[in-house]
């Protein structure tokens, strides 16, 4: 590099050695026909890495998973331009990059990108991009005149850039896995938050789905709480604002649990618990995949009457959030390791939720 630039994360040690022969003859065959190593962190042809936006979960997965995270040099220079090189030999070898695209998301969106093209030029055998939280989910159709399906041009990026393969958890809407032209599997964090409830045994349950298009996804936790089912119908007046009309199903008395993927600003959230209140709750929980938390969520959430909001760690839990009563944070480690572990073998991966 002939310009200054500013580190942003650890330099790591030299370029690791090539993989023996043995290695070598392995990575020619299919998954399913490979010796498997007799552990994870003997296979050659095996990598996980990670990119800046949540390192600590990357490191998680690792952990669980029993191999060592990726060594890479990630810099940025003086004016903001990302500089990403391997520092292993990837060549033939089954890749995980994990990123979720959390804010800065663009920022993390492009590192992602550089990352994955690096990987195709170094001859990655497969590329499979883990993104925990899928910014711009949210923007997957045209709602009003002249606006951009920004979830669609994401994937074509993704895959455009070299990704073979995308591991997903919890998207806004399911469809947008059609929006790929890679094969795509899409996790759920249910049975993170379901066996977390369970071990609370909260009396007279009720799941709420805080809008119609939450439905299926609350149908299912309640399912598998075995509790009854509520909406509360709400009409949204702006971006990132919404007003709560009125609750459709029985809450009086009933101790109440708000399902949803994502808390952002918590204007839906905390509208939602006092129209549980006014309609006779006794009590109002919360659980949400992504804890984006932004602008005055954590504001709203202290001074409301939400007893507690439980999210996992897809992005990096604000300080001040982690510091605060209300807010319990579940690691997903083990459920993204899992997948991994059954993308690299060829193995279900549907069957973690069974």
């Amino acid at each position: 590099m002939n310009r200054d630039a500013t580190v942003t994360a650890p330099t790591a040690a030299e370029v690791a050695k090539d993989g023996d022969a043995e290695a070598d003859k392995q990575a020619d065959k299919p998954a399913v026909s490979r010796k498997r190593a007799k552990s994870y962190s003997e296979d050659k042809r095996f990598k996980i890495f990670s990119g800046s936006s949540n390192r600590p979960l990357a490191e998680e997965v690792c952990k669980f998973v029993g191999m060592p995270l990726g060594e890479v040099r990630l810099q940025r220079f003086s004016d903001g331009e990302v500089y990403f090189q391997l520092l292993e030999n990837v060549r033939g070898a089954d890749v995980f990059v994990i990123q979720p695209t959390c804010y800065p998301v663009d920022q993390h969106l492009l590192e992602l990108l550089i990352m994955i093209d690096a990987l195709k030029r170094a001859s990655a055998g497969r590329i499979t991009v883990v993104i925990p939280y899928y910014g711009y989910a949210r923007q997957d159709r045209k709602d009003r005149p002249r606006v951009a399906i920004s979830s669609k041009l994401v994937a074509d990026l993704l895959t455009t850039a070299g990704a073979n393969r995308a591991l997903l958890v919890d998207l806004h809407a399911a469809q947008i896995q059609g929006f790929f032209n890679i094969p795509v599997d899409h996790l759920f964090a249910s049975p993170v938050l379901v066996s977390h409830f369970r071990e609370l045994n909260l009396p007279d349950l009720t799941v709420v789905s805080p809008d119609a298009g939450g439905v299926e996804r609350a149908r299912f936790f309640a399912k598998k709480m075995e509790a009854p089912l509520a909406i509360v119908d709400k009409r949204r007046t702006d971006l990132n604002v919404s007003e709560v009309m009125h609750v459709i199903g029985d809450v009086e008395g009933r101790t109440c649990l708000i399902l949803d993927d994502i808390v952002d600003t918590a204007g839906t959230l905390v509208k939602t618990v006092d129209a549980l209140m006014e309609a006779g709750a006794k009590k109002v929980y919360a659980c949400a995949t992504h804890a984006v938390l932004s602008g005055p969520a954590m504001e709203r959430i202290e001074s409301s009457r939400l007893e507690q909001l439980v999210v996992t760690n897809t992005i990096p839990v604000r300080e001040e959030a982690s510091a605060s009563s209300k807010i319990k944070v579940l690691s997903i480690a083990g459920l993204i390791g899992r997948a991994i572990e059954s993308i690299h073998m060829e193995t279900s991966v549907s069957s973690l939720f069974t």
